[in-house]
């Protein structure tokens, strides 16, 4: 498997969601930045489970850094970090294999790669691997201290008032099914300049990321496909001073590739979760017949709850390699 992305800032990830553990490194760190251990608690905090929608397994996400931080600080060699999986429940995944989930890797993992791949808790495909994402992403911003990131949830089962998020996931639980959601990531403070055209621009990048994230289906810019509605006198940007600020930022902060110093507005589209407790007609591979399928196991009844740290980590890493890119080219 090709488990690495990057050129500057590179990041590689290997173990499984059911393994003894699993470790993240990275290459490209700049010697000297500070960082410790505690440093990630923040942002994995933010992804832990624990609030109503999500799954009922608990891990300490507690990060242990193997190598490359000396004296509290970066020393410029490959950056290792290890987590521990502690609350595992195999057994829960053992007839997927005969019998796939809908919409899930099951089938076409085992096609890709033989039944001796590792499935339990859904493997490397898993959410569980976002940790490592997360612990990426807190040492990337370090990377552009400078750029502030905010990210919420902006759409949940199709609803857009934050107010009936709780309701809407309450409803799909009593029915033993999910739902999916929109996050959203802006990053202030961001300089201009960042991105190159064509195959390495900033949208190109980013998505590229963001499509590493397990359920994320979609990602849009600015205005996105909202703006497409529009004639072009209605949605472009004019400027509205001497710094290049816009009145408008339909372009979320993006022409050509290059970030143009406005804020970098992205969002991402999370799909109901595929493993649910209510039943689901579908093909038994080992009956020859279509038989009705429950999802046993732990599991987030709306992943998007928990996605927002993730697409953040994800577009700070994707700043962190474009930074570190026009440093090289200076």
């Amino acid at each position: 498997m090709h488990n690495r992305f990057g050129n500057n800032f590179r990041i590689e990830v290997e173990g499984t969601s059911h393994a003894p553990s699993i470790r993240l490194r990275i290459w490209g760190v700049p010697q000297g930045i500070s960082l410790s251990e505690q440093d990630f608690e923040c942002d994995l905090a933010r992804r832990r489970a624990g609030a109503k929608g999500t799954t009922p397994r608990h891990e300490r996400d507690i990060p242990h850094i193997a190598s490359g931080i000396e004296s509290g600080a970066t020393t410029g060699d490959v950056l290792e970090i290890v987590f521990y999986n502690e609350d595992v429940r195999s057994s829960d995944y053992d007839r997927f294999a005969s019998h796939p989930r809908p919409s899930h890797v099951d089938f076409a993992a085992r096609a890709k790669y033989g039944e001796s791949i590792d499935l339990r808790g859904s493997g490397i495909f898993s959410g569980r691997m976002t940790v490592l994402l997360v612990a990426a992403g807190v040492v990337a911003k370090r990377i552009n201290p400078q750029m502030h990131f905010s990210t919420r949830i902006v759409e949940i089962g199709g609803v857009r008032d934050e107010q009936r998020f709780d309701e809407v996931i309450a409803a799909a639980q009593r029915d033993g099914d999910s739902v999916g959601g929109v996050v959203e990531c802006c990053v202030e403070d961001i300089e201009c300049g960042l991105g190159e055209p064509y195959f390495d621009s900033t949208e190109s990048i980013i998505s590229h990321l963001l499509f590493s994230v397990p359920a994320v289906k979609g990602v849009e810019f600015g205005s996105g496909f909202e703006g497409i509605r529009q004639r072009g006198s209605q949605r472009n940007d004019r400027f509205a001073d001497e710094h290049g600020t816009t009145f408008t930022n339909n372009e979320g902060g993006i022409n050509g590739g290059i970030t143009n110093g406005n804020p970098l507005v992205v969002r991402a589209a999370i799909k109901p979760t595929a493993s649910i407790s209510s039943p689901q007609h579908t093909f038994n591979f080992a009956t020859r017949s279509i038989e009705p399928l429950t999802a046993a196991g732990r599991h987030d009844c709306c992943i998007a709850l928990r996605a927002g740290v993730v697409i953040e980590a994800a577009v700070a890493i994707a700043l962190a390699e474009l930074k570190l890119e026009t440093i090289k080219n200076r």
